[in-house]
């Protein structure tokens, strides 16, 4: 099974959230459930995909997730909005 670095995005709060999982529906899911303290169930409004790439290893993933939430990043991202 693979690991996915993704990016969902707020169109009511024009926020990003970046993460990594290795089940993207259960987690894309869980943020449009609002349960739980964390922070997109704090952030009214629906998140969508914005972004998915897939890798090998959690490592892998984990890597990438700091590389698009540098500010480079983060810009590539709002590109595709």
């Amino acid at each position: 099974m693979g690991w996915f670095v993704y990016a969902v995005y707020n169109q009511e709060s024009k926020k990003i959230y970046i993460g990594q999982t290795n089940n993207i529906e259960r987690r894309l899911l869980e943020h449009n459930q609002k349960k739980g303290n964390h922070f997109t169930a704090r952030v009214s409004g629906e998140w969508k995909l914005l972004y998915k790439e897939e890798l090998n290893a959690r490592e892998e993933a984990i890597k990438r997730e700091k590389r698009l939430k540098s500010f480079r990043g983060r810009e590539f991202l709002k590109n595709l909005i």
